[in-house]
């Protein structure tokens, strides 16, 4: 797997100074964090990955450097990329992160496989 492993070391230290407890769990190609068993946020290559509320999901992708979230060839609502160079300074990192966790107790858990 191949993401940035800064990046991912600068969410794991925010989510601590936060005193969020998260899970750092391997998929998409990159590492996600999952917040009470539900994934938050992570890194893919060298993007942010963000699970936001699908309500503000438009006004998100308006932002510097926020773009859709496409694997399959259709977009997932409610998941968006940052780039890493819209992510320079902690402030702006803060901002995703924290909206990836206020959404977070309101986001559906992922079915698990059996």
């Amino acid at each position: 797997m191949v993401y940035s492993e800064k990046l991912a070391e600068r969410i794991s230290a925010y989510l601590e100074s936060r005193a969020v407890a998260a899970e750092e769990k391997k998929m998409f190609g990159g590492m996600a964090f999952m917040v009470d068993g539900k994934m938050c946020v992570g890194v893919t290559n060298d993007d942010l990955m963000v699970r936001i509320d699908p309500a503000i999901y438009d006004e998100a992708l308006k932002k510097e450097g926020c773009r859709q979230m496409n694997f399959t060839g259709r977009s997932m609502k409610g998941f968006v990329f940052v780039e890493q160079s819209a992510l320079a300074r902690k402030e702006s990192l803060g901002y995703w992160v924290d909206l990836a966790l206020e959404f977070n107790p309101r986001a559906k858990s992922s079915k698990k496989k059996s």
